[in-house]
């Protein structure tokens, strides 16, 4: 470990001198994958952010709005018309065009869960000259706007066609985007270290910046991501002064960080994340519903989020799949003990679906402090269910690449998984990836093949009221709940911590890094 940090930290001052302003951050996981159309990892969403650009991009009133585009929709509410702003350029010099962004939201498409199902409803997405770009539906689909406006992971971020070109399900090996920001292949150190550059030729729009929307001004010269997996030495080095930001610091450490006056906290993310547990659907014994639901409801979201966080200001118990203190919250098909789990009804059900001993196998990343106790937690409880459980560490960018596998066991395959979600990855059906009932055929991994569900999802796209959206959002989560399509952990959030020097830093549904200032 430490001469993971030495090299991090090694090459900072050289660059640094030689860049101008520089801020340096610690985020939450290291990055490895690049490619943020092929994972879900926020760390490559982070990464994508950084260099990428959107046609459509969500404002703080969770309204689509312009990014690198302006839209008209016809009459009949089938034909949607982008039309690229001037001056958007790649960051090699080459103009964006419409063939580009075609390409990039039908790769974007093939991975998304709300994308998809667009797709479904999409006669022809074509490119009319270099500037248009015309979508044209076989029947209505109202949420157009608000899937390429979505905030998080898969955001379908444009990139050039010869890049997006690439299989969907084949990780780009070009980081060539027209953002804000531009990736420096030449520093990059994989796990350890990303550097990025402002792009001189990036226009940003003109309105103010609210979420991910608005104006991208960047008024730094380069930003820096440095691994720091031991917390207190990221701490350290934030206090004296090496490092400037810490997205997700362990909830233990805060009330240190607030002791000193040169450090600020500050909460980015406005909802709360979801933490959940993802088992897969094609390994013995989570074929079986019973199981499943043995497993569901051997499960604790105090347990969990007291390991996951420590502290009760920070995190509370949610039954909703899409999350608590948002439009669809409810709490309709939820265990009666999802807060504090129920054990002896677990024991009961797993005898009753004649479970066999399977060991469970659940990839227990170790690096990430928001994503390492959750399987710990979860595996005494599994045992105490009377389940036979195997943890596998390993750090979290391996988790990112090994859950991708649709291997059997013995063959390095796995059995469950946890995660977290942004409020807004889960707040509706069409984008909770979790609800995604395709199977093999592009659902999340772990692979529910839900048929039934995806109908639902199909009807709530078509809901013309609130109401509407309710009463099916709530039918769609008894039937998740019913078939166990993830164990969702409760509610939490992590402000982020930085020096009093860095200034501007935007609230949202990811850490940006346009807008930010760093005074001498």
């Amino acid at each position: 470990m430490a001469s993971v940090i030495a090299l991090g930290l090694g090459a900072l001052s050289p660059a640094a001198q030689a860049a101008g302003t520089t801020i340096r951050a610690v985020m939450h996981s290291g990055l490895r994958v690049l490619d943020p159309i092929i994972t879900t990892a926020h760390i490559t969403r982070n990464h994508g952010y950084m260099i990428y650009d959107t046609l459509l991009s969500m404002d703080a009133n969770y309204k689509p709005q312009p990014q690198m585009a302006e839209y008209k929709i016809s009459d009949d509410a089938l034909t949607y018309t982008l039309t690229l702003r001037d001056g958007l350029l790649w960051h090699d010099g080459t103009p964006v065009t419409a063939e580009d962004c075609v390409a990039s939201i039908k790769r974007w498409a093939q991975r998304d869960t709300g994308g998809q199902m667009m797709m479904d409803y999409t006669e022809s997405l074509t490119a009319a000259d270099p500037k248009t770009i015309v979508l044209k539906l076989k029947k209505p689909f109202a949420p157009v706007l608000d899937m390429l406006a979505k905030p998080s992971s898969v955001v379908p971020f444009m990139m050039p066609k010869r890049i997006a070109e690439t299989p969907a399900m084949e990780s780009i090996t070009d980081q060539m985007g027209s953002g804000p920001f531009r990736f420096v292949k030449e520093e990059f150190q994989p796990g350890v270290k990303v550097v990025y550059e402002k792009f001189d030729k990036y226009i940003p729009r003109k309105e103010a910046p609210s979420w991910t929307a608005g104006g991208k001004q960047v008024f730094v010269d380069r930003v820096e991501w440095v691994n720091m997996p031991d917390a207190q030495t990221a701490l350290n080095a934030l206090g004296s002064g090496e490092i400037d930001y810490i997205e997700s610091p362990p909830v233990d450490l805060l009330p240190i960080a607030e002791g000193n006056p040169d450090i600020k906290k500050l909460a980015w993310n406005p909802l709360y994340s979801q933490t959940m547990g993802r088992m897969n659907f094609l390994n013995p014994p989570f074929d079986n519903v019973k199981i499943r639901r043995a497993a569901l409801i051997a499960m604790s979201q105090n347990d969990t989020l007291a390991a996951v966080s420590g502290n009760p200001e920070y995190y509370k118990a949610c039954p909703s799949m899409y999350g608590c203190g948002v439009p669809l919250e409810t709490a309709a098909g939820a265990p009666k003990s999802f807060a504090t789990g129920d054990v002896k009804a677990a024991q009961a059900l797993l005898k009753e679906a004649g479970y066999d001993g399977t060991p469970i196998v659940i990839l227990q990343p170790t690096d990430v402090v928001t994503v390492s106790p959750q399987p710990v937690v979860a595996a005494q409880a599994l045992r105490n269910a009377g389940f036979k459980v195997t943890l596998q560490p390993m750090d979290w960018q391996t988790v990112v690449i090994r859950r991708a596998s649709q291997a059997p066991i013995a063959e390095g395959g796995w059995h469950m998984f946890f995660t977290n979600w942004i409020g807004a990855e889960v707040w509706t059906p069409l984008v909770n990836p979790m609800l995604n009932g395709r199977g093999k055929k592009g659902g999340f991994f772990g692979w529910m093949e839900d048929p039934e569900l995806d109908k639902m999802r199909d009807a709530f796209a078509g809901a013309k009221t609130l109401e509407e959206q309710k009463a099916l959002a709530t039918k769609i989560q008894e039937r998740a709940y019913d078939e166990v399509a993830y164990v969702p952990l409760g509610t939490y959030t992590v402000p982020a911590l930085h020096r009093t020097s860095i200034s501007g830093i935007l609230t949202g549904p990811a850490p940006v890094f346009w807008n930010m200032k760093k005074a001498n």
